[in-house]
């Protein structure tokens, strides 16, 4: 007859193995499965609302956060990405067609350095015009490839993006309707106390709606004032540019600076002196100006975790996990140091009680 121990842990076992064999299945959409939980987690104060005004009719009460939930954020989405690949393949024609020619601004650029910075990139091989022209050249290519490419992929892929698409929203209705019962489910299932329960969910939740709104709100602002003063600088494709800074300023206190600084500085070296002042002083005055006021205080804030933790946490996350990381990151370090906080406090009563009186 097998011990209670040994059937614990067997069905300990079982319990690994099959949770394991879940997510193995789930991977194929796991997109639409962690985008569903993050937009449950941001609209269920206005679906608990809603539920207290419509005499708690649950149904009608996730249908209407839903609706609201594909006006607010995912029309305007596909909007978006509808004109960035217009941008994106419009670019790459430019490129390839040799109308926006790269090595050329560099050798601008190159001409109008002085003497003591051209022997400096001499030293490191840096001031071969030839072949510095056609790596740069290339890189580009590559980009915008990348770009045209991905427009080819999601036209392809129209069927298995609707069906992502679609399983998100279905998730999302039944998240919003029934997610006060699974979170109270898997709070039971935890084998921890319920002071420790209640601060890993406020962690949780708490952190996904910091950076969740915090970055994109930073990065709507910042991604719309970089495109402005690209389109009244006269830079082409400003649109493109005004996105690309929007999904740069999710890194923390580098950002858009990676698209705004080089292009004022190679205003300044080219001799267009009025537009790479304008250029800096926006950039550092207004789109810096946002990103050090409202990520502290929508992001950082809540978090309460330091700016370095958040930089670290998304450059990883990212690495990791692609866009998805830049929620993924900070939301495992926040995990991370209340889990290490929750063991530290479990250990003082015991230091306390070897302290001698």
């Amino acid at each position: 007859m097998n011990s209670p121990e040994l059937q614990q842990k067997t069905f300990l076992v079982l319990l690994i193995a099959v949770s394991l064999a879940f997510g193995w299945i789930l991977w194929p959409f796991h997109g639409a499965v962690f985008w569903g939980t993050v937009l449950a987690i941001l609209f269920a104060p206005f679906y608990r609302r809603l539920l207290v005004r419509m005499n708690q009719r649950r149904n009608l009460a996730a249908i209407t956060t839903l609706l609201l939930c594909l006006v607010v954020v995912i029309f305007p989405m596909t909007v978006i990405t509808t004109l960035l690949v217009q941008e994106g393949a419009s670019f790459y024609e430019r490129v390839s067609t040799r109308e926006l020619d790269i090595g050329m601004y560099f050798q601008q650029i190159l001409h109008a350095l002085p003497d003591w910075m051209v022997k400096l990139l001499d030293r490191f091989d840096l001031s071969d015009l030839a072949s510095l022209q056609e790596k740069l050249s290339e890189g580009v290519m590559q980009v915008s490839q990348f770009i045209a490419k991905q427009a080819v992929s999601i036209g392809q892929n129209t069927v298995g993006f609707l069906i992502r698409f679609a399983i998100m929203l279905y998730l999302l209705f039944f998240l919003l309707r029934d997610g006060t019962i699974l979170s109270q489910r898997i709070s039971e299932a935890m084998p921890l106390s319920m002071e420790h329960k209640r601060n890993l969910f406020s962690k949780f939740t708490t952190v996904i709606r910091a950076t969740v709104k915090g970055n994109i709100a930073v990065a709507i602002v910042q991604g719309a004032l970089g495109g402005m003063i690209f389109w009244f600088l006269g830079i082409k494709g400003a649109l493109l540019w005004g996105v690309v800074m929007a999904i740069l300023s999710l890194l923390p206190a580098v950002g858009a600076g990676l698209i705004w600084v080089p292009v004022a500085i190679y205003f300044l070296v080219t001799g267009a002196i009025w537009q790479g002042v304008t250029l800096i002083v926006f950039g550092v005055l207004v789109i810096g100006l946002v990103d050090n006021i409202l990520r502290p205080l929508l992001v950082g804030k809540d978090t309460q975790m330091p700016d370095y933790v958040v930089l670290i946490s998304t450059l990883g996350g990212l690495s990791l996990f692609g866009l998805n990381g830049f929620v993924i990151g900070p939301v495992i370090a926040a995990l991370f140091i209340a889990s290490w906080d929750i063991f530290a406090a479990s250990k003082e009563p015991r230091r306390s009680i070897g302290k001698p009186d």
